[in-house]
């Protein structure tokens, strides 16, 4: 009888122990439960005021954004209307210059240049015309430039860099493609360069006997002149209807540099004018100015040197007209080309009287600008495009 209720007792006793551990372990789950309630509260309510500080700040952001928009298109607004404004200036300024220019240098005719590209056709007007030929002096003519009137694209022929011209004594065009070659394409006409969009097939090639390199090159005459490539800086002459080359000289100059710091590859630059041949180049590496040579067209000799005091830096292209240099000036991100610099050999011009002015809004910048003196226009190569400019001009002043 002891026995069964020590048993019993002991059963009771291990049961209640197992209720009252199976009790504690029930509350330590309980409350370990409510904790990570307790955190998961605190997580939604973090959660939700991030959201809503995400929430402000991008409000805030789209109102900064909406306000830099509304002050950019007033910018943008204000540069346009400014560039109109400018652009409205100078075509005042053409006007008044092209009414109060007189034209006395080159043609007895006194009319402006109309045919050919302008129509896009090929006119027979000068069969009739009389044009006088200019005796080879720098002091004959009188002429400045006074505005770029006009420009006219005609296509696009070839890479970003090249030459095209036409030589003043016929109708002939040429054109040079790329910054070095022994290869270029005569057209018979401007008529005939401007059928088709941007092919040579019309052309004929022509093969040199040497490189040419840069935008170096003139046509004077009925002859080809180019800087030959190489490190001198060798002149050839290339009589380009017998198709044999006449003469090379070597100019005594020691520089490798560029003449122009925009384009490289022209080292030294060939430009023709109603006095005939002249040479641009660089005096030296560490010379600052472009250095100009008076050239006999047919022997080659070194007639006359000049230092233009017209900065090399940001120079893009130069040409001649009676005697007076006009070098223009860009940036290296290509912007508005303009004439800022003005020499003449003669020292008939004086700084008030050349100031500058700019070229018509084009594509980038001039790789090359070539002056017809029978047409008073200007051939450049501008990113591949082909473009015609019309001068005004009116009389130098003496001083």
């Amino acid at each position: 009888m002891k026995l069964v209720l020590i048993l019993l007792f002991s059963t009771t006793w291990m049961l209640c122990g197992a209720q009252f551990y199976y009790q504690a372990l029930m509350d330590y789950l309980d409350n370990r439960l409510l904790a990570i309630e307790d955190r998961m509260h605190l997580w939604q309510d973090q959660s939700r005021q991030y959201h809503m500080q995400l929430q402000d700040l991008h409000k805030q952001s789209q109102k900064t954004m909406d306000a830099l928009k509304k002050a950019h298109s007033s910018l943008s607004t204000d540069v346009e209307e400014a560039a109109l404004r400018l652009n409205r200036v100078e075509r005042d300024v053409d006007v008044v210059g092209s009414r109060t220019s007189p034209r006395a240098c080159a043609k007895r005719a006194d009319r402006v240049v109309e045919q050919g590209v302008w129509s896009q056709e090929e006119s027979r007007e000068e069969d009739n015309d009389v044009w006088e030929e200019l005796p080879s002096r720098v002091t004959d003519c009188v002429e400045i430039i006074s505005t770029i009137r006009s420009g006219k694209i005609l296509k696009r022929l070839g890479g970003s860099k090249g030459v095209w011209l036409r030589d003043p004594r016929s109708s002939k065009v040429y054109v040079f493609n790329g910054t070095a070659g022994d290869t270029i394409y005569q057209f018979e006409s401007v008529r005939e360069f401007l059928q088709g969009s941007s092919s040579v097939a019309l052309s004929q090639p022509l093969r040199l006997p040497s490189n040419w390199m840069g935008g170096g090159v003139a046509v004077y005459n009925g002859y080809l002149y180019y800087i030959q490539e190489g490190q001198d800086i060798n002149v050839v002459r290339y009589d380009i209807l017998a198709s044999e080359l006449t003469d090379v000289a070597i100019f005594p100059a020691e520089s490798q540099a560029a003449v122009y710091s925009l384009n490289p590859e022209t080292r030294a630059d060939l430009a023709v004018d109603e006095q005939g041949l002249w040479l641009l180049y660089a005096g030296g590496e560490t010379e600052l100015s472009i250095s100009l040579a008076k050239m006999d067209p047919v022997s080659l000799d070194i007639e006359q040197i000049w230092d233009t005091r017209c900065p090399r830096e940001n120079s893009e292209a130069a040409f001649i007209v009676c005697g007076v240099v006009y070098v223009v000036y860009n940036t290296r991100q290509a912007s508005r080309s303009r004439v800022q610099c003005v020499f003449d050999v003669n020292d008939k011009v004086v700084s008030e009287e050349a100031p500058l002015f700019y070229f018509p809004r084009r594509y980038g910048a001039h790789a090359s600008l070539k002056y017809n003196a029978e047409e008073k226009q200007i051939y450049s190569w501008d990113d591949g495009y082909q473009i015609l400019y019309r001068l005004t001009t009116k009389r130098k002043m003496l001083v």
